[in-house]
């Protein structure tokens, strides 16, 4: 063989070699802005979210892939039970996060990370993923702070290619700006290849809070109905409170006055701020949206329950005019199901201009499309997130 075609061979080896390990990783730059090397196959990955990143893999059939995941709150199925003044309790049972009641294997999976400690390295690295997928702003990873930056710090040291979501509330210029979703959606996508089907996801969820917004843009501002987003949690009442609101600062005052085109109630800055119920009184909301806040609260509690007769001048509370959120576990930071948030916050808003949504087939709807089942499974969401209220007169 001549020297000449000797090199050429070698080249065209090297260039081979070189291909090959290219196409054995994959470049995903994550909401750090990091351009994180992620294996081309994967067959292992932890979790730690409170239900947006396992919801994304579920839609983009990779759910099979997750070894731990980093949320006490996904594997649990929840009940709750309240007094009432007409005698008896009002019962809620067989609440769960939608992703496991989709993939219940995720109950049993190890736990390695929760709100309370710094996430289990150990375990994590005796699980050897593949790849670690971790949301800062759920309930797991909740502040932008020193914490947060030790817990990014150590997984790195683990030498696990590790990809970094920032939530719409991480960072405090992002907290009102729900594109970040749409991001994360797509971010989780590029780690498995799947742009397109996570272009898919995230564009029918902006469609729908499109749909709303759309309807309500041209409302004036004499003509904007006052909404309480109004957590009843029971800390609150241990502190001498009746509820929780939330500011102008937040992603919930965003859905009101960004997305419904309503006022918030609620004037000042403050997230889960506890008011008394002088406070409440004072607001006097035309509509009242009951959320997540320690427990599930339906609007049963706010008209029945002993501790909330003194709430019960409110004018939304006298009119009926008050509704409640799906059942969302940890609810740090928004998830898939947000556009049903800001549905349920305008049908409470506006029902004239909504009159022609059915919210209980909307729902069955959205999830069919979101996650691909068919009705019966949609009804098992549906009731899975306590949300069929919307089926009755």
């Amino acid at each position: 063989m001549s020297k000449h075609k000797f090199w050429a061979l070698a080249l065209l080896m090297i260039v081979l070699c070189l291909q090959g390990a290219a196409e054995e990783t994959r470049e995903v730059t994550d909401s750090r802005g990091v351009a994180v090397d992620v294996p081309a196959d994967i067959d292992r990955v932890v979790t730690i979210s409170d239900g947006l990143i396992e919801g994304t893999m579920l839609v983009l059939g990779e759910e099979d892939k997750i070894v731990g995941i980093g949320s006490t709150c996904l594997p649990k199925i929840w009940n709750y039970t309240y007094e009432s003044v007409k005698g008896e309790p009002i019962i809620y049972q067989d609440g769960a996060n939608p992703v496991s009641l989709l993939y219940p294997h995720l109950r049993e999976l190890p736990i390695v990370a929760n709100g309370d400690a710094a996430p289990n390295f150990e375990a994590i690295a005796e699980l050897e993923p593949d790849v670690v997928i971790l949301r800062a702003g759920d309930c797991s990873l909740r502040y932008n702070d020193e914490t947060a930056q030790k817990t990014i710090s150590s997984f790195e040291a683990l030498r696990i290619p590790l990809v970094v979501l920032y939530a719409h509330n991480f960072n405090e210029e992002q907290n009102k700006d729900i594109s970040t979703i749409s991001d994360e959606i797509r971010i989780i996508g590029s780690v498995f290849g799947k742009e397109a089907e996570a272009d898919e996801l995230a564009e029918y969820l902006e469609v729908q809070v499109d749909l709303v917004s759309q309807r309500t843009e041209d409302v004036s501002e004499e003509q904007k109905p006052k909404v309480l987003i109004l957590g009843l949690s029971p800390s609150a009442r241990k502190e001498g409170g009746a509820g929780q609101v939330f500011g102008l600062d937040t992603i919930e005052s965003y859905f009101i006055e960004n997305l419904v085109h309503a006022e918030n109630a609620y004037h000042d800055p403050g997230y889960f701020k506890t008011l008394n119920a002088e406070q409440l009184l004072a607001l006097d909301p035309d509509a009242i949206v009951l959320c997540t806040a320690s427990g599930y609260h339906p609007p049963r509690e706010l008209y029945e329950a002993p501790y909330y007769q003194n709430l019960q001048e409110m004018r939304a509370v006298k009119d009926r005019n008050v509704t409640a959120l799906p059942w969302s576990p940890c609810n740090c930071a928004k998830r898939l199901e947000y556009p049903i948030d800001v549905m349920v916050i305008a049908k409470a808003a506006y029902p004239d201009q909504f009159q022609d949504i059915d919210l209980a087939q909307w729902l069955l709807d959205f999830y069919k499309n979101v996650y691909g089942v068919d009705r019966e499974t949609a009804e098992k969401l549906r009731s899975a997130q306590w949300m069929d209220w919307t089926t009755e007169d």
